[in-house]
């Protein structure tokens, strides 16, 4: 039944476009439940890229670090704990640490008492980059006594705070409203950059490598500078160097034919994360097959890093590539970084299936189980390239690995139906939904919706919201915008306008302000200058800044005074607008030729505007 600001907003939505009646398609058969059965099987055989059986154990670390992590763990820090990791006595490097800590960065207290444990162990010696990871974990306002200690000792032992670690933690603080925190960081940031990061020697440093082109020449006026290298400029200069991932090479190999300097773990991440890109892939490569040639291995923090600049690149190859490098080593991605990289090869326009698979194998040949996130990856691969028969397979295995099909799964099936053009089905799963108790929520509706915008379908799409609020579900900034676009797509302005204001003062949405420029911009468009201006009016409302070049603009081609004027009135919600948007109306009408209009207008202007001296100089 239809809740009362359902039955309101569906009034709005027959006055904004008449809608037609309901179609029903030939009817799909979706998944229904199914009880859970054990031991749950691989992938189906049939298909051609078949993953491997699926192990299904508890995974248990066997590597050192992972028995220092699962000790780590299991109780809390105390002077026990630190005995019972001595009697282990693990074998430490900087991966190992980095490893540790990525898996405690929920535990500030942990992290911290790991951290400083392993930096009093013999053959262990803390950087630069360890230190601004566990700041990184300890910058909240429970672990602030924690933080300063660590800061304090990092800049005693010659370390200093990265830019990247600087900003996020910074931000955070002010975010906190840890005002007097964040006035304190940026204190320490400043000396620890000038003294431990040897600022002005690191400036030189790039400068000199950026300022010729990389010769022997190049190379003899390096060495001239006489500079005991050490990690931390090292790490600096390749940072300063990041956008130049060539001569940052050329850099990095120079220093390491220094004869009173060697590369580590350390320098070499440093240098990996700045040749992860495009314009720099096989070099990358290079570096990664060169560290691991001299017992070095990649760090989690580093993989983390490059991997989502790879997806973030569309390098979905190259991604995919890196998680069976790392799934190969001592220190695996988690569950959680297989379901992501899932997740990002699914959302480009054309899914490699190859790579989706790929994955998954590497996955479970380490002897894991696949995770619902995991399985909603390879499924929405599937709906998203029109393979439905294999996606309900990939379902069925999923319910006996004992995962129930949910919002997120049918709503990768609607999307992939939506995108394949069979509307009517994707409508169907819906009400398949509800026969099976899963109630489709905001999102599974707004996917359907979109679906039927994207395919012109704008007034089925409108019939489907309108079904939507009478199951009282209520309509969201994301909904709106999708079904104003989709007006707007079929130059359907005035519905637009209509469905906009009507859901504002009905439903009480509050719309994107990218959506109330959109929408202002259209109707100015078409002449429409009232109700561009009771937008401009509601924007205020929403306590949105105002938007008023386009206004300006059309006023002073199209407009009469008593338009300016109101124009101006509706900057404001009090008093009067400022000089500027005055001065800003006239010269616009100057600019136009209109000069009986500006002075018409300035005639309109209270006192205090008529006789600043910004106006006396535009009218001379």
């Amino acid at each position: 039944m239809a809740t009362s600001r359902g039955r309101a907003v569906l009034a709005s939505i027959r006055l904004a476009n008449s809608l037609p009646s309901s179609r029903r398609g030939a009817a799909r058969a979706h998944l229904a439940p199914a009880g859970r059965s054990s031991p749950p099987p691989s992938l189906p055989s049939t298909h051609p890229h078949a993953l491997l059986s699926n192990l299904c154990q508890r995974f248990r670390f066997s590597t050192k670090p992972d028995s220092v992590l699962d000790l780590v763990a299991a109780d809390r820090w105390s002077a026990e704990l630190e005995s019972q990791l001595g009697d282990i006595n693990p074998a430490l490097n900087h991966e190992a640490v980095v490893y540790v800590l990525k898996k405690l960065d929920r535990d500030p207290v942990k992290a911290s008492g790991f951290f400083h444990w392993a930096s009093g162990r013999d053959g262990f010696c803390p950087s630069s980059s360890l230190y601004s990871m566990l700041l990184r974990i300890l910058g909240k306002k429970e672990s602030m006594k924690q933080f300063w200690f660590t800061l304090k000792k990092m800049k005693e032992q010659g370390f200093y705070l990265d830019e990247e670690t600087y900003v996020t933690i910074l931000g955070a603080f002010k975010k906190e409203k840890m005002a007097s925190d964040a006035m304190g960081l940026t204190h320490f940031y400043k000396r620890m950059i000038e003294e431990n990061g040897k600022d002005s020697v690191v400036k030189k440093l790039v400068e000199l490598v950026l300022g010729k082109e990389w010769s022997s020449e190049a190379e003899k006026a390096l060495a001239d500078m006489n500079v005991a290298f050490s990690d931390t400029m090292v790490i600096r200069v390749l940072k300063e160097l990041r956008n130049y991932p060539a001569k940052a090479r050329n850099f990095f190999d120079w220093v390491g034919r220094c004869p009173d300097y060697k590369h580590n773990a350390v320098t070499y991440n440093a240098i990996a994360r700045v040749l992860g890109r495009e314009d720099s892939i096989e070099e990358f490569w290079s570096v990664v097959e060169e560290m691991k040639s001299l017992g070095h291995e990649m760090d989690l923090d580093t993989y983390i890093k490059v991997s989502r600049q790879f997806q973030k690149s569309k390098m979905m190859h190259a991604a995919v590539k890196l998680y069976e490098f790392m799934m190969d080593g001592p220190y695996r991605p988690s569950a959680q970084d297989c379901s992501t990289l899932l997740r990002s090869i699914s959302a480009t326009e054309k899914p490699d299936l190859d790579l989706v698979f790929r994955v998954a194998r590497k996955y479970e040949s380490t002897g894991n189980c696949l995770s619902k996130a995991a399985y909603d990856g390879i499924h929405r691969s599937l709906t998203s390239v029109g393979r439905f028969d294999e996606a309900e397979k990939i379902v069925q295995v999923m319910r006996n690995a004992g995962y129930e099909p949910d919002n997120i799964t049918h709503s990768q099936l609607v999307f992939g139906l939506c995108k394949a053009k069979r509307l009517d089905e994707a409508c169907e799963v819906l009400d398949k939904m509800e026969e099976h108790r899963c109630i489709p929520d905001i999102k599974t509706w707004t996917i359907l919706i979109q679906g039927h915008c994207v395919a012109n379908e704008v007034d089925k799409a409108l019939f489907l919201f309108a079904k939507m609020m009478e199951r009282g579900i209520n309509a969201d900034a994301d909904l709106l915008d999708i079904l104003i676009n989709g007006f707007i797509s079929k130059s359907r302005i005035d519905g637009a306008y209509q469905l906009f204001v009507e859901l504002i003062k009905k439903a009480h949405i509050r719309p994107w302000q990218a959506a109330y420029k959109n929408l202002i911009d259209k109707l100015l468009g078409v002449r429409k200058l009232d109700e561009a201006m009771e937008l401009l009016r509601l924007m205020k409302k929403h306590n949105y800044p105002a938007y008023p070049e386009p206004f300006v603009q059309h006023i002073s081609r199209f407009g009469t005074v008593h338009d300016a004027s109101e124009f101006l009135k509706a900057l404001s919600v009090k008093d009067y607008p400022s000089i500027s948007a005055y001065v800003y109306v006239l010269e616009s009408f100057f600019k136009e030729g209109r000069h009986s209009e500006a002075k018409d207008l300035l005639y309109k202007c209270p006192h205090h505007i008529r006789q600043h001296p910004k106006v006396s100089v535009l009218f001379g």
